[in-house]
């Protein structure tokens, strides 16, 4: 078999750390990005906005109205709305955001609007999680490419017409302050907790710099700087986030069966095993033919199908014996030499994992 001597020549490959940035891989404790949400109005579409149904956007409507002077006595369920659509409006507040900032925001309708094509949000104040405004988003919805057109008896829509984003939208009113370090100590969690990774940052921020470090568990390492205060914190930052380390992971592999994709980790590894998989492969053909009655008969003519099932196996695949270390990546790649499917891979691996020799964790999607 092709797969043994092709595996012998990569079991020689070296592996090579992967190396990364501690900005990269981990970030400081109580510098994060905060979310913001609020609801608004979308005006100036082109009848494609929400229908009669949509009870609250006449509502707002009329509230906005109210606001600025004009009073309308109507019965609200007689005002047409199709030129306005009600939509949630939501931002991402980044770090150390001043008054007078600009965040882009993202509009989504929650009526039965068409299409937000052409239209133009109104002032719609954006809240925190403590119900406080932190911005307040204006402008006119971008919907990066999408379109709707209709026309009697047709109509084609192309990309999402539903939901857009206004770029630098919203404008910052309320600072959400930042103290870093008021007792002294930073704290930077990792991305992804891994005991071997946290010892590795500890230790390149005791060699390359002038602060105290020690990883607390697999995802705190925690910094003593020389003073408190947000100047020594800053200073302390700006030498850690740079620092290059190699970073560790755990072994695991992801698998898709409905999609077929595998992703594999850098760590995997398989036990000595031998390996055999054949295939089956089922074809059903199908033929209708007509049943033609006597003439003068009082027989109707009919449609008969007729099936045939043929079931066959691959061809003949000889037993393939790994060596100790062959990394998983090794066996994919000899495999995909050999023509073997996606499902054909999964359904391998699952079973090296159930024999014990796939030394990872499978994980199914």
């Amino acid at each position: 078999m092709l797969l043994l001597p092709l595996l012998a020549m990569l079991v020689g490959v070296p592996r090579v750390a992967r190396a990364a940035r501690i900005k990269d891989i981990a970030e400081f404790e109580g510098v994060r990005t905060n979310q913001l949400s609020g609801y608004g109005i979308v005006v100036g579409l082109q009848g494609t906005g929400d229908g009669q149904q949509a009870l609250f956007t006449i509502q707002s409507i009329l509230s906005a109205l109210r606001r600025n002077g004009v009073l309308i006595t109507v019965d609200p369920r007689q005002i047409r709305v199709k030129n306005a659509a009600a939509v949630l409006v939501t931002a991402k507040l980044p770090p150390f955001a001043r008054s007078g900032d600009r965040i882009d925001v993202q509009v989504s309708s929650i009526g039965d609007a068409k299409s937000l094509q052409g239209g133009t949000l109104i002032t719609a104040p954006l809240r925190g999680g403590d119900q406080q405004v932190y911005a307040v988003a204006q402008g006119p919805v971008s919907l990066g490419g999408g379109f709707s057109a209709s026309a009697p008896g047709a109509s084609t829509t192309s990309g999402m017409t539903t939901a857009g984003i206004i770029p630098n939208g919203a404008l910052v009113e309320r600072e959400l302050p930042v103290d870093l370090a008021p007792d002294g100590t930073l704290k930077i969690s990792l991305h992804q907790p891994d005991i071997t990774t946290a010892s590795r940052v500890a230790e390149a921020i005791n060699l390359r710099t002038t602060t105290d470090a020690v990883a607390i568990d697999p995802k705190t390492i925690e910094v003593a700087l020389r003073g408190p205060g947000t100047r020594e914190a800053m200073n302390a930052m700006t030498q850690i986030e740079v620092l290059q380390i190699a970073i560790d992971t755990s072994a695991k592999v992801i698998i898709n069966e409905r999609t077929g994709t595998v992703i594999l980790g850098q760590e995997v590894r398989i036990a000595p095993v031998a390996i055999a998989h054949g295939s089956l492969q089922v074809e059903i053909k199908t033929e209708f033919g007509v049943s033609q009655p006597e003439a003068f008969s009082a027989g109707q003519t009919v449609v008969v199908p007729d099936s045939q099932i043929v079931a066959s196996e691959g061809a003949k695949r000889n037993l393939a014996i790994l060596p100790p270390g062959v990394t998983l990546g090794q066996l994919v790649s000899g495999l995909n030499l050999l023509g073997v499917t996606p499902q054909d891979l999964i359904a391998v691996l699952q079973a090296i994992k159930t024999a014990g020799a796939l030394q990872a964790d499978l994980e199914l999607m």
